[in-house]
C-alpha cells in the first residue's frame, strides 16, 4: 500500500480544510408575515407556504399577574 514520504505540514492540512467550514443560512423574509426563513420551507411563525396555510400556527398565551 502506497504511504506518503513526508509528513503534510500544518499549513498544508488547514488549507485543505479550509472549503469544510460551514456557511451563513440562506434566509429570506416571509412574504406574509415577514419572519426570516429558510427558501422552499414552512413559514414557522405564520404556517403559510407559497400563499397557502400549511400547518396551523402555535398561540402564545400571555399570562396575567
Amino acid at each position: 500500500m502506497a504511504l506518503p514520504k513526508r509528513r503534510k505540514s500544518k499549513s498544508k492540512s488547514r488549507m485543505r480544510r479550509s472549503h469544510d467550514a460551514i456557511g451563513v443560512p440562506n434566509l429570506r423574509p416571509c412574504p406574509r408575515c415577514g419572519a426570516y426563513v429558510l427558501p422552499h420551507r414552512v413559514c414557522s411563525e405564520c404556517g403559510h407556504y407559497k400563499g397557502n396555510l400549511v400547518v396551523e400556527p402555535k398561540v402564545k398565551i400571555k399570562e396575567n399577574k
